[in-house]
């Protein structure tokens, strides 16, 4: 007898009732951010006396015909669709009133990744190039965003607000970027930083991703590439140099037909003091372009002129 009139007043709140702030219903918290697996506990509290008083739920489903508070409670909540509703018959009108419970299940990432997309090897400097970031079963997904770091700094951030999945999801982000030879051994990382609001746990829970070490080729950069005059006295040391950066470390040959016998000309800088006036031409260079100066040894004559 007692399960039908149940039935009934259920029957009836689902026809016509109350929300909002004309419900006499009270609940503490109004809003749980739970995380998966754990336990959860919400009490519903009725402002007036009330004929039947209980929470509609897949889970913990519970009611009161004595009492002004009934709890909903789950050792270990992972129904992803669960919805707790409390509802109230009272005695004098609005007769019937219900609240549903802001309840927020979540899960941190399994993983997150970050790849380059369609290349392996070494960047070229000022090619553009794509940077995926990838997050395995994280939920809900609009509390989510992705941030984008270039060493400690951050460069990008990617939320996903316009989702509305509750259940865990695999999303991504994609970063552009055309490295120089400044970015040659940055590291890239991608942080999943899940904000809940003040009900979840502080600070946002984050998973980070294995850092990206960016390996860029550009070509060589002289140190000095303006042509050299050097106004000599015979058997003076002279230093031309012709030192570059670049990545692969650049290689040097030297042109001249003033070399002296037994002088190496694989190196960056030359020192002697048996170089003959003339011209001389080093060029730098590695696999992605080369480089050249030129240095013009004059001899002194006597008087200090040329």
């Amino acid at each position: 007898m007692e399960h039908n009139f149940l039935k009934w007043i259920l029957l009836v709140c689902m026809i016509r009732s109350v929300t909002g702030e004309g419900c006499s219903l009270l609940l503490k918290p109004s809003r749980v951010v739970v995380r998966f697996g754990e336990s959860v506990s919400v009490s519903c509290e009725a402002s007036r006396p009330v004929r039947v008083l209980g929470w509609e739920s897949a889970i913990g489903a519970a009611h009161t015909q004595q009492d002004l508070s009934v709890k909903w409670k789950a050792d270990s909540l992972i129904d992803w669709i669960e919805e707790p509703i409390c509802y109230g018959v009272f005695f004098t009108a609005p007769r019937q009133c219900e609240e549903k419970l802001n309840l927020v299940l979540y899960k941190t990432p399994d993983a997150v990744s970050i790849t380059t997309v369609n290349h392996t090897g070494p960047m070229m400097a000022g090619k553009e190039y794509q940077l995926l970031c990838d997050v395995q079963n994280i939920a809900p997904v609009q509390y989510l965003t992705l941030r984008w770091y270039r060493g400690p700094s951050e460069v990008y951030n990617h939320s996903f607000a316009d989702l509305t999945p509750t259940s865990p999801v695999q999303v991504s982000s994609i970063l552009l970027i055309t490295p120089t030879k400044a970015d040659d051994g940055a590291q890239y990382r991608c942080v999943a930083e899940l904000d809940l609001g003040p009900e979840g746990p502080q600070p946002p829970p984050t998973v980070t991703s294995e850092a990206l070490n960016a390996t860029v080729h550009y070509p060589p950069a002289l140190l000095s590439p303006e042509p050299e005059t050097l106004d000599v006295n015979q058997g003076d040391e002279i230093t031309l140099n012709c030192t570059a950066s670049g990545n692969p470390t650049p290689v040097y040959s030297w042109q001249s037909s003033h070399f002296p016998q037994n002088m190496e000309e694989d190196q960056a800088v030359l020192t002697s003091s048996s170089l003959l006036p003339g011209t001389y031409v080093c060029t730098a260079s590695n696999k992605i372009d080369k480089r050249s100066k030129q240095f013009i040894i004059k001899a002194k004559l006597r008087g200090g002129r040329t």
